[in-house]
This record gives structure tokens, C-alpha cells and sequence, in this order.
């Protein structure tokens, strides 16, 4: 094989790999988002999908600053608790059933934040432990049902960490340290307000639009 072969191997090698990462780059559309514009967000309890009794609370916690800071107004979260407790619902589960017809009359809200935990906790591996939380989101607008936005966001302990030291018995040590430190000082409920910051902020690729409070309102 001669070089102009290879070459033209290498040229259309490289033009399907461009075209693949442009596959996989999609932007979402915004278009319902900016068409609805919603002013006040009902954000509902997680749905936990991890052995961790704690993580709806933990990731729902930090869910309204973000969310203020990009210029809406967020539901109390307490006051949201007791009117669902008022109307017979206390599990995350029965929340998101409740239709958005039922959201609105009962809150009277714009829209209605979904949130879904895939991941929280301490995970022990060979070499080393970490904290990691996973959160995925859906914004739907209460007045007409329709789906506004959706997006997923991760964050773990050992974000920017360098590389452990010392030969295996000197990585194993540390991964149990770090797995007994991460127990005792519930590393995974800081874990999930980056996780969640990272998820709900405004001016972020694939991220919330900014809201009518903000003095970027109408500008992303």
C-alpha cells in the first residue's frame, strides 16, 4: 500500500470521526422553553432510585438556590411538604403521579421540576473510594403539560484530586479511610450540592434558561 492510499484512508477516517462528534454534540431546543417562560417553579421531592434513605431530602435541600440565583421563584419546600400532606401524599412516588392539572390548582405554580436520583453514596472499589451523586431533571410547564427542559449532572469526592501514592497496600489504606471519613462525615450530602448546583445553574451549556428575575432575562 502506498502513502497516497494511506492517506486517503487516514482523510476519510478522520471526516467520519468529525461527523460522529458532531452526531453526538445535538444542541437542545429551546423553543417550548422560551415560548412558556415560566416566572415560579414547583420543585417536587426525588425520586430515589439508590439503597440511600436519605438522598431525596439531601439533593432536594439544595434544589432552590440555584434555582433563585438563576431568576425564579421556587415553591417554599416546607410549605410544598405540608400542602401535599394536606392532600393524602407523603411519598415522592405518589407526587410525580399527581397530574399537572392538580399541581397547578393546589400550588399555582408555572411549572413543575421532576427530579430523579440514579446515584448517591460511597462507592468502595479495589484501589480507591469515592463519594458520587447522579441527578437527572425534567421541567414541564403546568399549564399546558408540555416538556420544557431535561437534564443530568454528576459530581463525585474525588473531583480534582491527583493520583494516591505509596504502591497498592498504601492505596487500599486510603480507600477505606476515605470510605470510613466519607461515612462519618456524610461526604456524599456535599457531594449532591455540587451534583445539583452543576444541574440547575442558568448560563451552562444544556442548561436552565435564565429566569424573570435575573438581569440576564431573555439574553441565553
Amino acid at each position: 500500500m502506498n502513502y497516497k492510499n494511506i492517506f486517503k484512508i487516514l482523510s476519510s477516517a478522520l471526516v467520519l470521526l468529525v461527523i460522529v462528534g458532531c452526531a453526538t454534540t445535538t444542541p437542545i431546543d429551546y423553543a417550548a422553553y422560551k415560548g412558556s417562560r415560566p416566572r415560579s417553579i414547583l420543585v417536587l421531592p426525588p425520586l430515589n432510585n439508590t439503597p440511600e434513605v436519605s438522598a431525596s431530602y439531601s439533593v432536594l435541600s439544595y434544589v432552590t438556590q440555584p434555582l433563585s440565583e438563576a431568576g425564579y421563584y421556587v415553591m417554599p419546600v416546607t410549605l410544598v411538604a405540608e400542602a401535599f400532606k394536606e392532600n393524602g401524599l407523603t411519598q415522592p412516588a405518589d407526587m410525580h403521579a399527581t397530574s399537572a392539572d392538580k399541581l397547578r390548582q393546589i400550588f399555582g405554580a408555572d411549572a413543575v421540576l421532576y427530579l430523579s436520583i440514579t446515584q448517591y453514596g460511597t462507592v468502595y472499589r479495589v484501589i480507591n473510594s469515592v463519594s458520587v451523586v447522579s441527578v437527572e431533571a425534567k421541567l414541564v410547564d403546568l399549564k399546558t403539560g408540555q416538556q420544557l427542559w431535561t437534564g443530568s449532572a454528576s459530581a463525585s469526592s474525588d473531583e480534582g484530586q491527583s493520583q494516591q501514592q505509596g504502591g497498592v497496600a498504601g492505596l487500599l489504606l486510603s480507600a477505606v479511610v476515605k470510605q470510613v471519613m466519607g461515612t462519618v462525615l456524610n461526604q456524599s450530602h456535599q457531594v449532591a450540592g455540587v451534583a445539583t448546583t452543576r444541574l440547575l445553574s442558568a448560563g451552562l451549556p444544556k442548561g436552565v434558561l435564565y429566569g424573570p428575575r435575573s438581569p440576564n432575562y431573555g439574553k441565553d
